[in-house]
């Protein structure tokens, strides 16, 4: 609820700074979240861009201090953002022990095709179910798509963090 309201509040500034004639309704403020850290670049570099042109050797590297690999990272989000689609479907969750650690250590170097475009796929489902949802599933849903949103900016900023160490980060595409 804190969200919701934090949202509302932000809506209400922007409007009266004269940015929209009009606030926009919830679910475009969340489906334009969940767009900003899918594939859509704005302020920040969304997760694709931040994916883009690695390969998987180079998705597997590690820097020795205990950070996890680009493609731990990518595994890790298609692990949760599967999950929430899923409970948003209203299908059974699979299986998880509860030890975040297993949503980073399943990630090999044969499935980083597969698990970058999966990862693409599940974004753009939980979009379109955001975008189709009735309004008392969206009321209930705000806070968690909110929270999808930031989970998914802070670990791209890992995986853009991790492609600096390794001299693989062009800064033209949105982060010096």
């Amino acid at each position: 609820m804190k969200i919701l309201l934090i949202l509302v509040f932000v809506l209400k500034i922007t409007c009266s700074l004269g940015q929209s004639t009009s606030a926009p309704s919830i679910r475009t403020v969340l489906v334009e979240q969940l767009k900003t850290t899918h594939n859509k670049k704005e302020w920040f570099v969304p997760v694709n861009a931040a994916l883009e042109g690695l390969t998987p050797e180079q998705a597997m590297w590690k820097d020795g201090s205990g950070n996890h690999s680009v493609g731990q990272l990518a595994y890790h989000l298609l692990f949760w953002n599967q999950r929430q689609l899923a409970n948003f479907k209203g299908e059974k969750e699979t299986a998880f022990s509860g030890n975040n650690e297993e949503t980073f250590n399943a990630f090999d170097k044969n499935s980083w095709t597969q698990t970058v475009t999966k990862l693409d796929n599940v974004l753009g489902a939980l979009e379109k179910i955001v975008m189709a949802a009735d309004e008392s599933k969206l009321k209930s849903w705000a806070p968690t798509i909110a929270n999808i949103s930031t989970h998914n900016a802070y670990h791209t900023g890992q995986i853009i963090f991790v492609r600096k160490l390794q001299g693989l980060w062009d800064p033209e595409k949105g982060v010096k």
